[in-house]
């Protein structure tokens, strides 16, 4: 039996667009969903796109108060899709009132917040989710299971790295995300907790890390509040300063003993969205790119000397999840299609009345890294992961 669960969505940018056609999409993507969302009322400070969501996404109502999403009584999951200061305030009011909460990455400002959050949400008895996307791909998962086969034999390196130029240009506006009030961490918090997040999935739990960071580009332009993206560049006005880091490197020890490396950066030139990773075992390897997201490449040792090199694999109905979407072999998914898997996971715990992977568990595993990574850019030492 299908039970509708009511669902408010707190914060109508970019993001809180994505969700909401995420909950629309799920009965029809994942028929045998036990859960129905049922977008119940949206939120946004700027009244005028809170209204617009409304009628866009099919909100019963909407507002400008996100406490008035929390008391609603229809509301089950609060969906939070703020700038990350107001985080940890309406996520805690809202595991208090015994809501299921899904939060955008990275869930708090800081470490110290994630931290927070993920302990009230746990005593609160809560399902959660953070949005980890990118792990949902098929073949990503799919490559975790080659791996989890022992098809790449023990492991020994991971490269991951996200390098993103949507601000490459100088003059794209200083969005909140490139301001420590309201932001916290730059790319350690933004990114590169993506790329944590996948090296725990892929390679397994860091034990060690040594990084550095810096700010290339120190004054952008101010955006005007309610308009535009991060990716919104202005050929004039007044600028501010940049107060988080534009650039993350780290070298990183893994419990089992593989050696790797993580890098973020959000100022690069060249890359657009190169969310990847590569990995090596003793029998194997796997390498994935978000840019090229329905293609895996796999290297196996069997074969003639001189006819060895790397298999392009195709995303397929074969492949976790992608028949959800079409049944055609190589006729590809988008990030969109990621959202709305990830959204069905959380449905999922919803309904099993367990945590899934991507809870605010796994988000608490990336902030213990980045805490890490922020020690060591004090001490220039190798720093041991909490």
């Amino acid at each position: 039996m299908t039970r509708t669960i009511g669902v408010g969505v707190i914060g109508m940018g970019w993001m809180g667009e994505v969700h909401s056609r995420s909950y629309n999409q799920i009965m029809q993507r994942f028929p045998d969903s036990p859960l129905e969302p049922k977008l119940v009322i949206c939120c946004d400070d700027v009244e005028a796109r809170a209204q617009a969501a409304q009628v866009r996404f099919g909100f019963e109502r909407h507002t400008t108060d996100w406490e008035k999403v929390i008391n609603h009584p229809a509301v089950e999951v609060v969906n939070i899709a703020t700038p990350n200061n107001l985080h940890l305030e309406i996520a805690s009011q809202a595991a208090k009132a015994g809501k299921h909460i899904f939060c955008e990455k990275p869930v708090g400002r800081n470490p110290r917040e994630t931290a927070e959050i993920e302990s009230v949400a746990r005593e609160a008895g809560v399902m959660t989710c953070v949005g980890y996307n990118y792990r949902w791909a098929p073949l990503v998962q799919y490559g975790r299971k080659l791996i989890q086969e022992g098809v790449l034999g023990k492991l020994t390196h991971y490269r991951g790295r996200f390098f993103a130029g949507y601000a490459s240009n100088p003059r794209a506006v200083l969005s909140w995300r490139f301001q420590n009030e309201m932001a916290g961490l730059g790319v350690l918090g933004d990114l590169m907790s993506h790329v944590i997040d996948m090296a725990h999935l892929i390679a397994g739990p860091v034990k060690r890390v040594v990084g550095t960071h810096e700010t290339f580009v120190r004054e952008r332009p101010l955006a005007t509040p309610g308009e535009g993206t991060h990716f919104t560049v202005s050929a004039a006005g007044p600028t501010s300063k940049v107060t988080n880091e534009d650039y993350v490197g780290v070298l990183a020890h893994f419990a089992n003993g593989v050696r790797g490396s993580l890098e973020a950066c959000r100022i690069i030139t060249g890359p657009q969205c190169q969310m990847a990773f590569e990995v090596n075992g003793t029998r194997g390897a796997l390498r994935w790119d978000f840019e090229k997201m329905n293609e895996l490449s796999l290297f196996v040792e069997e074969g003639k000397r001189g006819q060895q090199g790397y298999t392009n694999i195709l995303s397929g109905p074969e492949h976790p999840f992608h028949a959800q979407f079409n049944p055609a072999p190589a006729t590809g998914l988008g990030y969109d299609d990621l959202k709305v898997i990830e959204t069905y996971q959380f449905l999922k715990s919803i309904a099993d009345g367990r945590l899934g992977e991507a809870s605010f568990s796994a988000a608490l595993a990336t902030a213990n890294v980045q805490a890490a990574i922020l020690r060591s850019w004090e001490t220039g030492a190798w720093e041991n992961v909490q």
